[in-house]
């Protein structure tokens, strides 16, 4: 009876989590996909880049250009000894998931915009940029948000791609 009361317990605390998770609009698609973008189609992908997480908690690379509308496979390879994992978002949004990473370390993802990837192992993360400006990234393990495992992804404004108005006055051909 009492494995059976925990398991029932544990249960409902991941019910009324996922409740109020999909509430907050952070998770199940509630991304704030207009600031960040949304998921990439793999038939699309403009480009391939290359992320290695290490346990010295960096990314490399950390500082990533992209443009507005690119869709792009960031092809994340895990160097360390530990478990990492790389999330797309905006700061808000990966402070709140770290906060909550550090409540329940065992979570597991399956968002589009992060991979979990074990030791020697790869994953990746096909994401379409529609909007130009700053996609914050990290991984939300606990402890190492911390420790400084973040990058920032910067989103040049492009004439005419996807999702862009393009600038009054500004010339048909003219790039950034």
């Amino acid at each position: 009876m009492t494995n059976h009361l925990r398991t029932a317990t544990l249960a409902f605390a991941l019910s009324a989590v996922s409740a109020l998770t999909f509430a907050a609009g952070s998770h199940g698609g509630g991304h704030d996909e207009v600031a960040i973008g949304q998921p990439g189609k793999t038939a699309n992908v403009s480009r391939t880049i290359n992320i290695d997480m290490t346990d010295n908690m960096r990314f490399s690379s950390a500082d990533i250009a992209v443009k507005q509308g690119e869709t792009i496979r960031f092809l994340v390879k895990n160097s360390g000894q530990i478990k990492h994992e790389m999330v797309l978002g905006t700061q808000k949004e990966l402070k709140e998931h770290y906060a909550m990473m550090m409540k329940m370390p065992e979570m597991e993802h399956a968002d589009a915009n992060m991979v979990t990837v074990a030791p020697g192992k790869t994953g990746e993360v096909v994401w379409q940029f529609t909007k130009a400006g700053k996609v914050d990234f990290a991984c939300l393990q606990p402890g190492h948000y911390d420790a400084g495992m973040k990058g920032l992804v910067t989103v040049a404004e492009t004439a005419g791609a996807t999702g862009a108005a393009p600038k009054a006055g500004a010339a048909a051909g003219h790039k950034h």
